[in-house]
């Protein structure tokens, strides 16, 4: 993961997206789809760096979280400004373009 993704638990969660705007990836490490959209989100993240926080959620050691959100499939995305969800998406974003696209549909 790199350093323009912040990992997201249990533990960080609420306070890290009480503020700002986010986009967070719930995935899991045996997901096929969330493998392909790593490179795009991170690519995604570089890019846009200062001005949406990019997150990740392992839904498999976050369950919490997964169920708080009604995550049933992964990858699921969701924006999230001052802690309230703004949109969400089910799905691999196979471009770079694609997650820049739902981010600037919504901000």
């Amino acid at each position: 993961m790199s350093g323009d993704i912040i990992e997201l638990s249990e533990k960080n969660f609420d306070e890290k997206i009480k503020k700002g705007k986010w986009i967070i990836d719930f995935w899991a490490i045996w997901c096929s789809p969330c493998k392909i959209m790593a490179p795009h989100f991170e690519a995604a993240a570089k890019e846009m760096k200062n001005k949406i926080n990019f997150g990740k959620v392992n839904v498999d050691e976050n369950y919490s979280l997964a169920e708080r959100y009604g995550i049933m499939s992964i990858p699921t995305t969701i924006l999230f400004k001052d802690g309230e969800i703004i949109d969400q998406t089910v799905g691999a974003m196979t471009s770079k373009e694609k997650i820049m696209n739902f981010i600037g549909n919504n901000f």
